[in-house]
């Protein structure tokens, strides 16, 4: 499958991608400063995938000394497009899920490998909660959930704050 959901859902191009929401427009430098475990070659040639996809673009080239330091953001219009979506298979759809999932259960694992783990002073939790809600009251709470991650997203790295992953699914349940 050559989508670009199935290229974003690699790890490292995952946090590339994460650390320039909120039409952020960043340098390597900057973006190496709040992804410390990349190594700068492994971060350059996942910018190049992105690129090459156009999920990122060049947003500004600022000539510094001799080189040329290039700034980067999303490209919005092609994150937004739904169409992409659309096009899927049942069994991409499934396979993409399952890559998420992957995902998640890899982080939770290097989480529990630690020597130490504290999940209750770490905040750890997992839930799952039926809702009801008409269209318009779940694109209200889409709008006031985006709300509440943006308030944290742009939060800078200091000593005081570790890294946390917040991932959400929603899903209607199936139709009998």
């Amino acid at each position: 499958m050559d989508s670009k959901a199935k290229l974003i859902l690699h790890p490292v191009r995952m946090k590339i991608v994460q650390t320039l929401i909120g039409k952020k427009e960043l340098n390597v430098q900057q973006i190496q400063g709040k992804l410390k475990d990349v190594p700068q070659a492994t971060l350059y040639r996942h910018l190049n995938k992105l690129l090459e996809a156009e999920v990122l673009q060049v947003v500004k080239e600022n000539q510094i000394r001799g080189t040329i330091e290039k700034i980067y953001a999303l490209n919005e219009h092609e994150l937004s497009d739904k169409g992409n979506l659309q096009k899927l298979s049942r069994d991409e759809h499934l396979n993409l899920f399952l890559t998420f999932m992957t995902h998640l259960l890899g982080q939770y694992e290097a989480y529990l490998q630690q020597e130490q783990f504290d999940l209750v002073k770490d905040g750890v939790s997992f839930r799952q909660a039926m809702v009801y809600l008409s269209d318009q009251e779940l694109q209200n709470f889409h709008v006031e959930l985006s709300n509440v991650f943006k308030k944290v997203m742009d939060n800078e790295p200091t000593s005081e704050r570790a890294v946390r992953h917040i991932s959400t699914i929603m899903m209607p349940e199936a139709k009998k």
